[in-house]
């Protein structure tokens, strides 16, 4: 009988697995009483579990024989029948994906006009593969990262969703003043980005800043301080949903509140002065939003029209 050995990472090889736990034999073996060696890849269920991972498991067969194995030569069965299977040489990887990046801006401080020295440039933008990566078997993931450079890119579909959810980062993609390309189907996405404002963005920004307002008094009890800065993009998030509710579009360039919203970064603003504000404008966005002339909801139809064609132009590339 051949060596047989399956090779697959263990997603956490220190933990302990529980008596019940069926697994697969990664590594071929023999039982107790020396009977014939079992191919790895051979379905066991755990009968006892050592008190660590130092230690072996008593692995009991579908026939009645046992082995004893150790955490490094099992793996939990339903891991193995889920682990991603080895991608050919042609398959694509993350680096390889940005050439299909059809729409890339600059987002984050340096957009709102509230970058410091030291600010980073965050871009984001979109891709769009072509069909036969889309259908492809072995499937394209939803954003692409590139941590060195501060750059993260959505696949078209995920960027829609988010779009219709209100995403605030997704949305000040498609309103940020400073883009540095923009293909023809993002021009015209760009041009219909009034499609994905609805009275969502009241539920969404004012969701997300309650929240974090909590996290942040409850960093206060516990520490007695905060990150400032994420105090400042908060309360700047409240401004800019007051202005989608009136305005109907997502004000990218801070410019009235610019030294208000600095002094709070700076730590320069008390923490009640803050809040104050905080509850001012959450007072002033609920009025905005029973006064708004936004829809309820996106525009769905378009959306998945434009998502269409655009899957559409890309079977041929």
């Amino acid at each position: 009988m051949t060596n047989d050995k399956i090779i697959i990472s263990n997603p956490n090889p220190h933990l302990v697995l529980p008596s019940g736990t069926q697994v697969v034999t990664l590594v071929e073996c023999r039982g107790l009483g020396g009977e014939p060696l079992r191919r790895g890849g051979t379905v066991g269920k755990i009968v006892k579990s050592p008190a660590d991972s130092k230690h072996s498991y008593l692995i009991a067969f579908p026939d009645g024989g046992e082995a004893r194995l150790y955490r490094q030569e099992i793996a939990i069965r339903k891991h193995v029948q889920g682990v991603n299977f080895d991608r050919p040489d042609h398959a694509f990887d993350d680096q390889e994906l940005s050439r299909y990046v059809i729409y890339k801006c600059v987002v984050g401080s340096r957009a709102f006009g509230l970058d410091v020295d030291n600010s980073d440039t965050d871009i984001r933008g979109i891709f769009l593969p072509p069909a036969h990566l889309q259908w492809s078997l072995y499937g394209l993931p939803e954003q692409i990262e590139n941590d060195a450079n501060q750059e993260c890119y959505w696949e078209l579909q995920k960027f829609l969703v988010l779009a219709l959810k209100a995403n605030p980062n997704v949305l000040e993609c498609l309103y940020t003043p400073l883009i540095e390309h923009a293909a023809p189907l993002a021009e015209e996405l760009l041009a219909e980005r009034s499609r994905f404002l609805s009275k969502l963005v009241y539920q969404t920004y004012n969701g997300y800043v309650l929240s974090q307002f909590k996290k942040l008094e409850q960093d206060l009890r516990t520490n007695g301080e905060f990150k400032w800065k994420h105090v400042m993009h908060l309360v700047r998030l409240l401004a800019s949903g007051v202005s989608i509710m009136k305005d109907g579009l997502v004000p990218v360039l801070v410019e009235e509140n610019r030294e208000r919203l600095l002094a709070i970064r700076n730590g320069q603003t008390p923490w009640e002065e803050v809040n104050e504000w905080r509850l001012v404008l959450h007072k002033e966005f609920s009025q905005a939003f029973d006064e708004t002339k936004l829809p309820d909801r996106p525009d769905y139809e378009w959306t998945n029209d434009f998502l269409v064609r655009a899957r559409g132009q890309m079977v041929q590339r």
